[in-house]
């Protein structure tokens, strides 16, 4: 490789082989916790779980990502969801369980699970 237009071909290729989806601001994109404080509170099969369900559903508008520490580690495992237009919704005390409702109620069908949702206001 010596040139970046050889790099960029590269990334053009592999993104295509293994379904990375670039972040636009027309996705919805799902980010979960996981700092020390998430980790400890059950976060990793949580991003997991929402992980393989946006892979096995084929949906390519979605991202699902990781982040540090949000700061409200009491309420951890913590899931934010941001969709466009929208403002975003965070969720609190989440598993793999909760995950679940949430990826087939909220980012399928549109409906936010008001029960799981940390309210700030």
């Amino acid at each position: 490789m010596k040139t970046l237009a050889e790099l960029q071909a590269i990334k053009d290729r592999v993104k295509g082989q293994v379904g990375i989806r670039s972040e636009s601001d027309s996705a919805t994109r799902i980010v979960v916790g996981l700092a020390t404080c998430g980790i400890a509170a059950g976060a990793r099969p949580v991003l997991k779980t929402l992980s393989d369900l946006v892979h096995e559903s084929g949906i390519q508008d979605v991202t699902v990502t990781q982040t540090g520490c949000i700061g409200l580690c009491q309420y951890e495992p913590i899931v934010e969801v941001t969709q466009p237009g929208k403002e975003k919704i965070t969720y609190m005390k989440m598993d793999a369980d909760k995950a679940k409702r949430i990826f087939e109620e909220h980012i399928k069908g549109g409906t936010p699970v008001a029960e799981y949702q940390l309210n700030m206001k």
